[in-house]
């Protein structure tokens, strides 16, 4: 077996610690498990180097070029974002390399790729009226879809975080529960009451025992699998978004991170102040809650509708 070498160990320590100290969800640590590992392979075949102490601010400028005309098997280049996060990844190591008394090149030093802003998705008012209505209630799997729309827009959950709910978490009488985000950090979240009767309509309509809120409907499954089994995952209420979606030929491309960006302009829109956006979506720093603002800051658009075109009356 190949013995790994220096900046491998290190980046193997590095993934460890984000998982253990920092509690970084396991899809962050394999996006940073990818950065850093074509980082290390770069490193070694291009500069013959394996030692962290050796890299320096030429060979960071050298990768950087090598990024920027990296292509794939299609042959697409990589994109400005994703080369930031390349960068972003390179920074958090190089950072926790100096935490461990490892004389390496300052992270200051890595200036990230300039990147346009990004273009927030969301729907209109009417657009999710008519998601939020595309299942067919006849069936139980109807039911589920239905909650799962409403708790959505409702709430704006990742859909890791949606597809981890546990009934005995809920507390449909208060209209709240508790979950845990990105990073470790937990947040309270809130049900409007059209969002906690549908969830109680498919859960009265369950025979079963099962642990998971969201659960497959296929068949007759033995009472005795386990519950994590049966759990719904967040890949098939992806495919389940974007059938009904389709189904009612809405032209935006839906995700469900899109109805997570369409809960958060929809209270902007109404006024609702960043900050508790900010905690309701559950982002560490508000810079994350600010791509909306562009769209729907609606002081800024009072404030024009109430005096522009009137400075010359």
């Amino acid at each position: 077996m190949k013995e790994l070498t220096e900046i491998s160990k290190k980046i193997s320590e590095f993934l460890d610690y984000l998982a253990v100290e920092r509690g970084c969800s396991p899809l962050t640590i394999r996006n940073y498990r990818h950065y850093l590992r074509r980082f290390a392979l770069w490193f070694e075949a291009k500069e013959n180097e394996s030692e962290v102490t050796k890299i320096t601010q030429e060979s960071i400028h050298k990768y950087r070029l090598y990024l920027s005309k990296f292509a794939d098997e299609k042959n697409h280049l990589l994109s400005k974002r994703t080369q930031s996060y390349h960068i972003i990844a390179l920074r958090s190591f190089l950072k926790w390399l100096i935490k461990n008394d490892h004389k390496v090149i300052s992270p200051e030093k890595l200036d990230l790729p300039k990147v346009e802003d990004r273009q927030v998705k969301f729907l209109t008012g009417e657009q999710v009226d008519r998601l939020l209505n595309a299942p067919t209630l006849s069936s139980i799997n109807g039911k589920r879809d239905k909650a799962i729309l409403e708790v959505l827009f409702s709430t704006g959950l990742r859909v890791s975080e949606l597809a981890g709910l546990d009934r005995d978490k809920l507390d449909l009488d208060r209209r709240e529960f508790g979950v845990v985000g990105k990073g470790g950090k937990a947040r309270v979240v809130f049900l409007s009451v059209r969002a906690r009767d549908w969830l109680n309509q498919y859960l009265a309509a369950r025979k079963d025992h099962y642990k998971p809120v969201f659960i497959r409907h296929k068949g007759n499954p033995d009472p005795s699998t386990p519950s994590e089994k049966m759990r719904l995952t967040p890949r098939s209420i992806q495919r389940m978004v974007k059938k009904y979606a389709l189904k009612v030929s809405l032209p935006v491309d839906v995700t469900p991170h899109v109805l997570r960006h369409s809960f958060a302009t929809d209270l902007l829109m109404a006024g609702a102040d960043l900050r508790s956006v900010q905690e309701m979506l559950g982002h560490k720093n508000v810079s994350t809650t600010q791509i909306y603002t562009h769209v729907t800051n609606k002081q800024l658009k009072d404030v024009h509708e109430g005096f522009h075109g009137k400075g010359g009356k």
